[in-house]
């Protein structure tokens, strides 16, 4: 038996019998995600005691070093856990843009005492960090953030305002883009700050979406002092840390889309109760045609992201590709969901009350929020450069 087959099975042994029963079901509303933090809460019991295990072992966040938190594993050792999470239907421990986003960036980019006073308590679940980056006048535009970090003494004064910043209302941190050299060039003059979401200043305030309840906010900062130890990377290097944050916030969003189109109902299924079949295929040659064409763009989007996970297994960093899985992610989700509502008629219009089924609120709700996919991480239109500049290698 090879190593890796012995760690295969002694995987499967102590997921069997670590990881609760109620945490082997499906996921079925927000609840279910456990994002942590010192204001996060646990739905249940079993909740705490399964990241608890996780981050006990280390694979909260399974390829980091295990002096900071993580599981020390190697690429092929990592494929293994998913593959047996996977298998056993283990829900996420945690989901953390620290672990997904800034962990990386901390990793490559960070100080020796950043890594190790963020990364474990990231791995762990105790801090819930959102990202600082689009602002009123800087969202696909991001280079012209005017956000200020002024140095005074050994520390940073922080004044100006982020916009749609995720779950900001309920971060401990937020790791943030800063303008600290207002005469160099767009891309020279950024910083990448750490700040405290508790420091003196700093003011949140929800955005409320089309769809209903949102995730979103408004953060300001009002004369915030960070300490010049938060600053990652070199003074004014701060692009180079945004690009690699934005390298896998891309990847992310594409593995979720991905994710959450799998556990979707087939629209296959869905087209025969609402509109039924004709034979052995759905009565509608049109929307028949339709539906058979996004299965495709979906099973080559998946086997796309996969090739791209055993690349980053092998070693070898996302790149300026993942503007493409972002794209093609995006553009899909927002098919697959019309092609839902197309299903479904005027029963895809229901926002509450009697008369509309719970999935039929949700399919209104998702249409609607769907809007937003081409905008968040990059927008289309933003990510068509980068694939035509960065990956395509086109003349502007």
């Amino acid at each position: 038996m090879t190593e890796i087959m012995r760690f295969r099975e002694e995987v499967r042994e102590w997921l069997q019998a670590a990881c609760p029963v109620s945490m082997r079901a499906p996921m079925v509303d927000e609840r279910d995600d456990v994002w942590g933090g010192r204001r996060g809460a646990f739905a249940s019991p079993d909740q705490r005691v399964w990241l608890e295990r996780m981050a006990e072992r280390g694979w909260t966040a399974p390829t980091w070093p295990t002096q900071y938190g993580g599981g020390g594993l190697d690429a092929a050792r990592a494929a293994v856990l998913e593959e047996e999470l996977k298998r056993l239907g283990c829900r996420p421990a945690l989901k953390s843009l620290g672990v997904w986003m800034l962990g990386p960036a901390l990793l490559a980019f960070g100080s020796e005492e950043q890594k190790r006073e963020h990364l474990p308590k990231m791995a762990r679940g105790e801090i819930r960090w959102c990202q600082g980056y689009s602002e009123p006048g800087a969202g696909s535009d991001l280079a012209n953030v005017q956000t200020r970090a002024v140095l005074d003494g050994d520390e940073y004064v922080v004044d100006g305002q982020k916009v749609w910043t995720s779950h900001a209302h309920v971060a401990d941190w937020i790791f943030c883009l800063v303008r600290t050299d207002p005469s160099a060039k767009k891309h020279e003059g950024i910083s990448f700050l750490l700040i405290d979401m508790t420091s003196s200043g700093v003011r949140v305030k929800p955005i409320k979406l089309i769809s209903g309840a949102s995730p979103f906010c408004e953060t300001f900062f009002e004369g915030v002092r960070v300490p010049a130890k938060n600053l990652v990377g070199r003074p004014n290097g701060g692009w180079t840390v945004a690009k690699a944050v934005l390298e896998h916030e891309r990847a992310l969003i594409s593995r979720m889309r991905d994710a959450r189109a799998s556990e979707d109902e087939p629209l296959g299924s869905m087209a025969a109760r609402y509109v039924g079949r004709e034979g052995s295929g759905i009565a509608d040659p049109v929307l028949r045609d339709r539906i058979a064409q996004a299965d495709i763009d979906a099973l080559a989007l998946k086997l796309t992201l996969r090739r791209s996970a055993e690349s980053v297994e092998a070693g070898r960093g996302p790149g300026p590709e993942t503007s493409t899985f972002k794209l093609c992610a995006t553009e899909l989700s927002k098919r697959r969901l019309e092609i839902a509502v197309a299903i479904k008629g005027f029963q895809a219009l229901g926002w509450s009350g009697d008369g509309y089924a719970a999935d039929e609120i949700a399919t209104t709700r998702a249409w609607l929020r769907s809007r937003a996919s081409s905008i968040e991480g990059g927008s289309s239109e933003i990510q068509l450069n980068i694939i035509a500049k960065r990956v395509l290698g086109l003349p502007d």
